[in-house]
């Protein structure tokens, strides 16, 4: 324990947590430059840029009784999932969006004296749930800036309790095929949780999609996490979900906030679980918007990473100066110099007029960066 100046008794690991830096909001932005909110595009947080699906909006206005608790169970949600992916619904765990379901793991399994593994240029949190409990963080190498999964495999230690693998990964985009992840898996020692984050999984093109609950019934170490903030365009409601067998599952929920998700969350991914049509409508929106975006920094001479998700990396040299340049010029994305990419920016993929819009603005953000 260390104490502040003023006589406050906190552990030294958590007073050395650099804290979740989100994207700007518009309001900050509008703020602090004086532009007009309504002028500004926010391609930075990797949300739906359509919004939240007309279904959800009607099924969040019929629900009218909130002034008491919500189903701590969520019952009717999770017997949609329970069908739709055909687990138990014992297997399922409720979420305050996935970010809670990696929290739950970490507090599941993690302590000082144990360690955790994970992949370099991977999602914040997993250093941040690992540094939140005293624990050891094992972080391995990228390789092409994705998983390194042979050698996240043998950095695994006898004080390792959990192995972080995303897929598709934020903030680089990459993916790696089932095939490499199923024998990743089958490698692990079955007393180290796995941990499949697969928040972008809906964004697969139809040719790599894969049923990865078949691996849950496996294997008993492995919890896949997801969520409704992408595609089904729920990001303000936060609501996420994790899939493992019932002994884990139960471990999750003796650590889980007893009515950790919303009444209006609950309803509202009931109905955006239903809504075929919307998600549809969301993958083809991203898919015609990641060829405009990659092929207009390609026009420009960028580098980019090739993408599975609905964002793109690319690296514009000084990016913490193209990154301010282009907040002046109303146009938000995301700096990624705390992932180890200080070359980069991290665009979320938005609609065709907002895409256009940062083509446009990028050339001049770059000159004035480095002039």
């Amino acid at each position: 324990m260390t104490t502040s100046e003023h006589g406050l008794r906190a552990h030294a690991y958590v007073r050395a947590i650099a804290p979740y830096q989100a994207g700007k909001p518009i309001e900050d932005v509008a703020r602090e430059l004086g532009l007009a909110a309504a002028s500004i595009v926010k391609l930075a947080s990797n949300e739906n840029p359509l919004g939240m699906p007309a279904s959800a909006r009607a099924a969040i206005a019929r629900a009218t009784e909130l002034g008491r608790y919500p189903d701590s169970n969520g019952f009717e949600l999770k017997r949609a999932l329970s069908a739709r992916f055909g687990v138990p619904a014992e297997w399922l765990t409720l979420g305050n969006g996935s970010n809670d379901i990696l929290e739950l793991a970490a507090a599941t399994v993690l302590a000082p004296g144990t360690s955790a593994v994970y992949a370099q240029h991977s999602f914040a949190v997993y250093a941040l749930a690992t540094q939140a409990r005293g624990a050891r963080a094992i972080v391995v190498p990228g390789r092409d800036y994705g998983h390194d999964l042979d050698a996240m495999a043998a950095a695994i230690d006898s004080d390792t309790r959990v192995v972080f693998v995303a897929n598709p990964n934020n903030p680089t985009g990459t993916f790696a095929p089932h095939a490499d992840v199923e024998r990743f898996i089958a490698r692990i020692p079955a007393d180290v949780l796995i941990v499949l984050d697969e928040a972008y999984n809906e964004y697969l093109p139809p040719a790599l999609r894969f049923d990865t609950t078949a691996w849950v019934r496996k294997h008993r170490n492995l919890l896949i996490a997801r969520t409704f903030s992408k595609i089904y365009g729920l990001a303000g409601l936060r609501i996420g979900y994790g899939i493992a067998q019932a002994e884990l599952t139960d471990l999750l929920n003796r650590v889980r906030q007893p009515f950790n998700v919303n009444v209006l969350a609950q309803v509202a991914a009931l109905a955006a679980l239903g809504d075929l049509a919307f998600q549809q409508q969301s993958y083809e929106l991203n898919r015609r918007g990641m060829q405009q975006l990659v092929e207009g920094f390609h026009a420009l001479g960028l580098q980019t990473v090739p993408s599975y998700g609905n964002f793109v990396m690319v690296r514009v040299g000084p990016a913490a100066k193209v990154y301010q340049a282009l907040l002046e010029r109303g146009v938000i994305v995301r700096p990624i110099a705390n992932y180890g990419l200080p070359d980069w920016l991290r665009v979320t993929i938005g609609l065709p007029e907002e895409n256009a819009r940062l083509l446009q603005a990028l050339p001049a953000a770059i000159a004035a960066a480095r002039g």
